[in-house]
């Protein structure tokens, strides 16, 4: 299993979009993904670094594991 580093807001959410979620807006400094046939969202912190607590729990969020977000992110 590959390790989850410095990654920033911006390129998590290009992965998740690259999965099938779609942009719904912005709330501050967070924004908001959904996807069809979803009832969850997804709340992505526009920070340089993210967590990695953060990271993973938006990954286990949107039904990926590590592996799979990781390489979405290539």
């Amino acid at each position: 299993m590959a390790r989850l580093g410095n990654i920033s807001g911006k390129q998590a959410a290009k992965a998740f979009c690259k999965a099938g979620w779609e942009e719904a807006g912005q709330v501050g400094s967070h924004l908001v993904l959904t996807k069809a046939g979803c009832r969850a969202n997804l709340c992505v912190p526009q920070h340089r670094e993210m967590s990695i607590g953060t990271l993973r729990a938006l990954i286990r969020s949107a039904g990926l594991t590590v592996d799979e977000f990781l390489d979405l992110l290539k």
